[in-house]
């Protein structure tokens, strides 16, 4: 058979994947219905329903030799099922398997119902980790599995896979269907080109999908598992590396002079020393505007390092080539920053600039279109106002988005869509670990700010503390004493308004608590995002004028709010917040010469808060605190943050699979470097791959 009919095979052959998953034998309506909710329905969602976990039954320890504060596989018989009530609001369930050995618990706390789910009599696995309690081995909230299930036959001596369920399919119907979607569709053509499979040492499609549900060994599940793994992340880094491909290499673009009078009058104007990471970055940022192809770049920096004054520059370059530059924050008070920020630099530059956003008075409003129609006006903050039907620029060659995270992927278009094709500079300050970003930004190159200006690190120039609840009036007493020395302080809270289901503390109740009880002599403020444009922006000039001494705010302060009169934050229940928002919330204090301090009142209740409130009082560093976020809470919830439209890792770690992720970096550039489309017969069947995985976000992928 020759590479193109191979490629049609392939391509029918996967093409049956697509059916819905009543083509699989015994799938009846019920079962349809059953499968929805656990998002299954084609056949291949069925095939892609792997297992959550392995009960290893090849290895099981005797019940009374279980090893202690090891997580174990055990196998025993039922022997007496036992409800407890030892006090109001808490139930016991006790099941005690018998073995050979001696006798071993399961141990359920409040979850009575689990006492129905056993028989004495019946064979069962339990899966845990093995603890000693008055004598007896026990496994408290164990997984079990029945080994006489409705499947009919008894496991023994083999690796368990353990689907999801629901109900009206157990873990054992689960197994069934499984084991009849593989016979009928599992031999599946792959659709990875051989030599790059050869390659990267991997096992085929067909043999990972029939190993990674039923396993002859854990290392053989590890196998499959990795294969599929890099699937994942090869298509999507492929079609990460295509859309790159469509925005910058096949379209024309601006190449920007370099040498003009507006950037080298910038950089004079500069009142302070440029950190080697800003001039790094600026380099990278020029060398990609100075191409005929547009720029795509992501600028990530930690608190407090800078990324404004390289955003200058490269406005100050699209000025010196008759264009124009936009850039679009999400907030109002915060492109109100950046314009008094950088207004002045451009000012000394000779580029024209404005502020245009949806509190702008009419006339104003009515002056600054057509300045930016006529191209009178060179450069433009703002939110997304910007972006506003009415709104056309000259020559727009240069968009800046500022937090990109906060803006849909449509808004950042429609800017972009605002010239013939501008460089797209986006800017984020909240720290992403490298293997998130290479993954959820793979289209845009990527520049990193780590140092602060002036040669100041932000542990030592801002102290961190975890406050006890005996010591909340000492850090009240530290509030008083800033504002004494002629400060000022911030006070965080989750929540804007109260709520029946939360005990966290709500910023507008705090704000008249603290006024009357707390600093009634001190001038205290309020500022959350339900406010109106007028009344967050008239807070904020506030503050910023020492009208304020205690701005009560909501995380709407997060990102870019620099007043640099305050040094002290106290934050409340600071355990409900992740490890990046403390950071970007602690970058707040200390911007100016006097150091800042924060004071976290948190409480918290799991090993995993404590581990998040221990590392954010040990390290200052965003980026390796953002690691640590994302080892502590995995990447599942950050991951559910990202831009809409991108596969789904369901196997894939950011966390463990590094060398994975590297490698289909590496893949998915030469794949594109050898063909840009995907054109090639023997690509076919990857192309095709990228459709179903990327959906109906295939021609966002494509085309750009």
């Amino acid at each position: 058979m020759d590479t193109r009919r191979e490629s049609l095979h392939a391509t029918d052959a996967l093409a049956a994947w697509r059916e819905p998953v009543s083509h699989v034998r015994f799938v009846d309506a019920a079962r349809v219905d059953a499968f929805g909710r656990l998002d299954v329905r084609t056949v291949e969602d069925l095939l892609r329903h792997y297992p959550a976990r392995y009960l290893d039954l090849t290895r099981t320890a005797p019940l009374a030799r279980a090893p202690i504060g090891q997580d174990v596989t055990v196998v025993g018989t039922v022997h007496e099922v036992i409800v407890k009530k030892p006090r109001p609001r808490l139930t016991v369930t006790q099941v005690a398997l018998v073995d050979d050995s001696g006798v071993l618990l399961g141990v359920w706390f409040n979850q009575p119902y689990i006492a129905q789910r056993f028989r004495e009599g019946e064979r069962v696995a339990f899966a845990g980790t093995v603890a000693l309690d008055y004598g007896l081995r026990q496994i408290k909230n164990p997984f079990f599995e029945k080994l006489t299930g409705d499947a009919g036959a008894e496991d023994v001596a083999r690796i368990l896979p353990i689907h999801r369920a629901t109900e009206g399919l157990s873990t054992n119907w689960i197994r069934r269907l499984v084991t009849e979607a593989l016979d009928e569709f599992g031999d599946v053509p792959d659709f990875l080109p051989l030599d790059l499979r050869l390659e990267r040492g991997l096992i085929s499609l067909a043999d990972a999908l029939h190993t990674i549900h039923f396993p002859e060994t854990l290392p053989r599940a590890e196998d499959a598992r990795r294969r599929l793994a890099y699937d994942e992340l090869l298509t999507l880094s492929l079609g990460m590396a295509l859309r790159r491909h469509a925005l910058v290499e096949e379209r024309p673009g601006v190449s920007h002079r370099l040498d003009g009078a507006r950037l080298l009058a910038y950089r004079d104007s500069l009142p302070f020393e440029l950190t080697g990471d800003q001039r790094t970055a600026i380099r990278e940022v020029l060398a990609d505007m100075r191409q005929p192809h547009p720029m795509n770049r992501m600028l990530l920096g930690d608190v407090g390092s800078g990324k404004t004054v390289v955003a200058g520059a490269a406005m100050a370059a699209a000025a010196d080539s008759a264009g124009q530059a936009a850039m679009m924050a999400p907030t109002e008070v915060l492109a109100e920053q950046y314009a008094n920020k950088l207004g002045p630099l451009l000012d000394a530059a000779g580029v024209t600039w404005a502020l245009l956003t949806g509190s702008t008075a009419t006339a104003e409003r009515r002056r600054i279109l057509g300045g930016l129609a006529d191209g009178s006006i060179q450069a433009a903050f703002g939110t997304h106002a910007l972006i506003s039907e009415d709104v056309a620029y000259a020559n727009l060659t240069l968009a800046v988005v500022d937090e990109q995270h906060r803006f849909g992927v449509g808004q950042r278009l429609r800017l972009r869509a605002k010239g013939e094709a501008p460089d797209l500079l986006v800017m984020t300050a909240t720290p992403i670990p490298r293997s998130l970003a290479l993954t959820l930004y793979g289209d845009l190159a990527a520049s990193y700010l780590r140092e602060r200006p002036g040669g100041r690190s932000l542990d030592a120039h801002v102290t961190t503390q975890l406050v006890p609840r005996a010591k909340r009036e000492d850090a009240y007493e530290r509030v008083r004493a800033t504002v004494r020395d002629g400060h000022q302080a911030y006070v965080v809270c989750a929540l804007v308004e109260e709520s029946e289901s939360s005990e966290a503390k709500a910023a507008v109740k705090e704000a008249e608590r603290l006024q009357r009880k707390v600093f009634p002599d001190l001038r205290v403020g309020l500022l959350t995002g339900q406010m109106r444009p007028a009344e967050k922006m008239d807070a904020m000039h506030r503050f910023r004028n020492g009208e304020i001494d205690v701005l009560v705010a909501t995380t709407v302060i997060e990102v870019g709010v620099d007043v640099q009169n305050a040094t002290v934050m106290l934050i409340e229940d600071a355990d409900r917040f992740g490890l990046a928002q403390l950071h970007q919330l602690r970058g707040r204090v200390g911007r100016g010469e006097a150091p800042g301090e924060v004071l976290l009142f948190a409480d918290p209740k799991t090993d995993q808060s404590r581990a998040r409130m221990d590392a954010l009082v040990s390290t200052h560093d965003g980026f390796a605190l953002a690691e640590e976020d994302m080892r502590l809470r995995g990447e599942g919830q950050l991951l559910g943050e990202r831009q809409h439209g991108l596969p789904e890792l369901r196997l894939a770690s950011l966390i463990g699979d590094l060398d994975l992720l590297e490698a289909a970096r590496a893949d998915a550039a030469a794949l594109v470097e050898a063909d840009p489309r995907l054109e090639a017969p023997q690509h076919a069947p990857l192309a095709e791959e990228l459709r179903s995985r990327f959906s109906a976000e295939w021609e966002w992928v494509s085309s750009g």
